[in-house]
């Protein structure tokens, strides 16, 4: 494998973060964005406030909005929103012909109603290419300035795995490797759901001992609900399940605590989606993780008040009463 162009598919934050991050080991770098003037005065600013703000992309990086851009590309990397990723990679499928390039999936979620991971649509959609997945403690605005930061990289090819950890790596973004996808990308993407409620208790203003609790608690429901779903436990306690898990409930950066902490403070959903332009992907993914729980019968005490509160109308309040109104029982995963 040799890797001279890489094309990241999504230009919101995590993209450019990983654009720039990249571009400093001297990589080809297209970036594209979906919507068209947005790219455009990306391209020509080098900037995008809403997203990054102060974050300058060099001159180095291609800005498209052309799909067809990414096609040919060594490696393709996705960044796109969880619910956009199966629409973007069919939009890029008539383009591309390269078998030997490979897909890195760095989206968080699972696909509603089909319960699938990022990397088996894109193995759905480009059979033959090799899918390789990273998650971790990856904080866009920190990652973007060149702040220590470790992560995980899934892949079932243990040279390709070796290759992107070569060529990708750095003294400041250091990746570990590992050939356990589902639980990286599960742990990934069921950290989002967790981070709503830990930033509803920051608004309502519990304290530390009860963050530290619904974290705790919300990291034996991960594992529950991860392992019911074929992820290895071990990978629950490393970057992409407790790491991440720990970042996301109390980074002032994430914006699935950020949603978390305006509900708890009283604001509905809608007026919380109406003031940003970013995804929170805790939200779709608690639908995600909710149809997941029910198929699977497992008890997710948890995610079933944050999907009541996101999607039926429960005030939070109630939701933390009837969290806290359970019965007390052993301490167990």
């Amino acid at each position: 494998m040799n890797i001279r162009r890489i094309a990241i598919v999504g230009a919101g934050g995590w993209g450019i973060a990983l654009a720039v991050l990249w571009s400093r080991q001297e990589n080809e770098i297209t970036l594209w964005g979906n919507d068209v003037a947005r790219a455009e005065k990306l391209r020509t600013t080098r900037e995008n406030p809403d997203y990054l703000p102060g974050v300058k992309l060099p001159d180095s990086i291609q800005v498209t909005s052309n799909i067809a851009d990414c096609a040919e590309a060594d490696l393709i990397v996705f960044v796109t929103p969880s619910i956009a990723l199966r629409c973007v990679a069919n939009r890029l499928r008539p383009s591309h012909s390269n078998s030997e390039s490979v897909f890195l999936s760095c989206t968080k979620g699972i696909e509603h109603g089909t319960g699938m991971r990022m990397s088996e649509i894109l193995g759905e959609i480009f059979p033959q290419n090799t899918i390789a997945v990273l998650s971790g403690p990856n904080l866009a605005a920190e990652v973007s300035r060149d702040l220590p930061t470790a992560t995980v990289l899934g892949c079932p090819v243990p040279e390709c795995a070796e290759e992107l950890q070569r060529h990708l790596g750095s003294e400041r973004f250091r990746i570990y490797s590992s050939d356990e996808m589902i639980g990286i990308e599960l742990g990934g993407a069921l950290k989002n759901v967790f981070a709503i409620p830990a930033g509803v208790s920051d608004g309502f203003g519990l304290g530390d001992n009860s963050k530290s609790a619904l974290v705790t608690r919300s990291l034996a429901e991960l594992l529950r609900l991860g392992t019911a779903m074929g992820g290895n436990a071990r990978t629950f306690y490393g970057l992409s399940g407790a790491g991440d898990l720990i970042a996301t409930c109390f980074s002032q950066h994430s914006r699935n605590r950020r949603v978390g902490e305006k509900l708890g403070r009283g604001e509905t959903l809608e007026q919380i989606l109406a003031g940003t332009h970013m995804v929170a992907e805790g939200i779709p993914t608690s639908k995600s993780a909710y149809e997941c729980a029910r198929r699977l019968q497992i008890e997710t005490p948890i995610i079933d008040q944050i999907y009541s509160v996101l999607y039926e109308g429960k005030r939070p309040d109630q939701a933390m009463q009837e969290l806290l109104g359970r019965d007390q029982k052993a301490e167990r995963a």
